[in-house]
């Protein structure tokens, strides 16, 4: 989460009581035993007082600073708050404990000098690097399990180690599902950690004296339960065949985890030792084929629920070639790229390879002229892909400069048509009442944990108002002010509460709208006919379609667009139709900044073409409110 440097508010020493109550608070949520005081002996009593006080301040120590702090997460650059917990580290003041949502996460300083405080998780030393760049923890990655601990049940909070170092965590995470019921990890599917923080991001390097993160110890006594566990450990990662997952589940693609290849129990491992020779004709064939099974594999995997697999028929030569081979080539070495060329191959080209697929009975194809053949339907249950084995691809650098899996870039353009054309979006913004409002929801017959519209809410206050006979009879505008809307809205925090409270009335639209601010914002975009009921709402302001003209080489301007995913807008078939419109060249890349796990594309068009974008984007159901334009040409910003 804390990939981006939060700003702290100025650090502020605890009081004693608030200390305390945060103290219980951490010892409360962690599910810690603490030795009664329920005793008769006087000696024992206190024994147990003073242990008591001596694990709080182990926790949370006397000196102890805090400070509210706000960041930005996710593509959508979602603003969280929270606070922060200053303390000693060895010689530093480090952050000891983070709250988020009035939920306290230790930090990794915390950890290594509080050993067992959580569950303690492990996971392959590859899947490590992937969570210190952000990524969750997938439930194929967990590893020295099944038994995992009882205590990693759902929500709780849990530590992760590498196998390589089992007794020193990494990452501090909550569970997503109950880890202490798995049985099996291979072949599981979805998430099993949501990472919160780990040692690397800006909560492990921040320091008021400029001083850098502190780096891992070697070992922490304490986390393990004794030697012959950390020798079991060490022996697993000694035994560790990475074809059980050396990515370890942890997906950095957007939706579910990439070609269904970390899912599967028989993935090959394509990295071990490979030769670097020239491979023959016929190795060659074989690897184009083999290519275009695991490009419809993972269609197959990536887009169930859609028809024909998200594959709009019929498919152009150049299309199989980009999107259903290219990609899933078994190129390892420099001589095997250099030999996996359609030229190389016994067809020569293209289209006498997909020619080759229909004598097999694969796939179903139509001359379209002399130089080109189509494919105009897929068996996709014929047995050659149904028992395909998927291999562990190569990875290459993309134009961003990050290694990625080759597939990554199959499934930002999976659908060559573009069944976002002539739908209809409904955008909803929608609020959920904080637990402060529950009694008034509750009074008024409504949901308080539902999620409800402005005109919703606004209907739930005056049924609230009109049930608890609060209108001013000598102003019907005005609404009295009673001990609940005190305490939920009004609570004397800013200068206007304490007028409003002084007065004990308010206008009744200013009350509405105080109610709406004090609800959580979330947001829900609903194509063509689907029920609302059928989308997940997604906390946050409601996301729009950035439009950013801006100058480059000089005296270029060149348009790009970014954040059409949420509104069922594949980016690559966007961009093949500006490119057409404008008659200029396009390009889709991942946009600089947004998260591997849930990447945002980014569409650059040459010249200034705002009014075309927003054409090709009315077209596909977006409304022009929902779109903001940044003008860097001009230094403007549009809303």
């Amino acid at each position: 989460m804390f990939k981006k440097k939060p700003t702290v508010k100025p650090l502020a020493p605890l009081r004693s009581s608030d200390r305390r109550k945060t103290a219980e608070q951490i010892i409360s949520e962690l599910g810690l035993e603490l030795p009664s005081t329920d005793l008769d002996d006087p000696e024992e009593k206190a024994a147990a007082v003073a242990k008591i006080s001596n694990i709080r301040n182990a926790l949370l120590p006397e000196n102890a600073l805090s400070a509210r702090f706000t960041t930005t997460v996710g593509p959508d650059l979602k603003q969280v708050s929270g606070t922060v917990y200053v303390g000693s580290y060895r010689d530093d003041q480090r952050i000891l404990w983070v709250k988020l949502e009035d939920r306290l996460y230790p930090t990794v300083y915390t950890l290594w000098q509080n050993p067992g405080i959580v569950p303690l998780l492990h996971t392959h030393t590859p899947v490590i690097e992937k969570l210190q760049g952000g990524a969750d923890l997938m439930t194929p990655g967990l590893a020295a399990g099944p038994p995992f601990p009882s205590k990693a049940k759902q929500n709780a909070t849990v530590a992760i180690a590498s196998l390589d170092s089992p007794s020193v965590p990494l990452a501090v995470g909550r569970c997503e599902i109950d880890v202490s019921a798995l049985e099996k990890v291979q072949g599981a599917r979805g998430h099993a950690v949501e990472n919160i923080h780990w040692a690397g991001d800006e909560l492990w390097s921040w320091s008021n004296a400029s001083k850098p993160g502190s780096q891992p110890p070697d070992s922490l006594q304490g986390w393990l339960d004794d030697d012959d566990e950390a020798a079991d450990i060490a022996t697993k990662t000694e035994q560790l065949d990475l074809a059980d997952g050396a990515n370890g589940g942890v997906s950095l693609h957007s939706g579910e985890e990439v070609a269904g290849a970390q899912d599967r129990t028989d993935i090959k491992d394509a990295f071990e030792s490979v030769e670097d020779k020239p491979l023959s004709t016929k190795e060659i064939d074989e690897g184009f084929r083999k290519a275009f099974l695991y490009g419809v594999r993972h269609h197959m995997d990536v887009n169930r629920g859609q028809p024909s697999f998200g594959l709009s028929f019929p498919l152009t030569q150049s299309f199989v070639m980009a999107n259903l081979v290219q990609p899933f080539l078994p190129a390892y070495t420099p001589a095997q790229t250099a030999s996996l060329q359609i030229k190389k191959t016994s067809w020569k080209n293209i289209k006498k390879f997909i020619k080759s697929l229909d004598k097999e009975q694969i796939v179903k194809t139509k001359d379209r002229d002399t130089h080109e053949v189509v494919i105009m339907d897929i068996d996709f249950k014929d047995r050659t892909i149904a028992d395909f084995t998927p291999y562990r691809l190569p990875k290459k650098e993309t134009v961003g400069g990050a290694a990625q899996g080759r597939e990554h870039n199959a499934t930002v353009i999976s659908d060559p048509g573009d069944s976002s054309v002539g739908q209809k979006i409904k955008k909803l913004e929608l609020y959920r009442p904080k637990e402060k409002l529950a009694d008034m929801f509750e009074k008024a017959q409504a949901d308080p944990r539902g999620y409800h519209t402005t005109s919703e809410i606004g209907s739930i206050v005056t049924s609230y108002i009109a049930i608890e006979e609060l209108v001013v009879e000598t102003n019907k505008r005005l609404v009295k002010i009673d001990p609940i809307l005190a305490n939920a809205v009004f609570d004397g925090s800013t200068h206007l509460d304490k007028e409003v409270i002084n007065k004990g009335t308010v206008p009744r639209d200013a009350l509405i709208d105080r109610i709406i601010k004090s609800c959580s914002p979330f947001w829900s975009i609903i194509r063509n006919d689907e029920s609302s009921s059928t989308s997940k709402p997604k906390a946050g302001a409601a996301p729009k379609i950035t439009i950013m003209l801006e100058t480059r080489s000089g005296n270029k301007t060149v348009t790009k667009v970014s954040g059409v995913e949420a509104y069922f807008i594949p980016p690559q078939p966007l961009a093949d139709e500006l490119r057409k419109v404008c008659a200029g060249s396009t390009s889709v890349e991942q946009l600089k900044g947004s998260s591997p796990k849930t990447p945002v594309m980014e569409i650059m068009v040459q010249g200034p073409q705002k009014d075309a974008v927003i054409k090709a984007l009315e077209k596909r159901g977006v409304n022009r409110q929902w779109v903001e334009i940044v003008d860097k040409v001009k230094g403007k910003k549009k809303g």
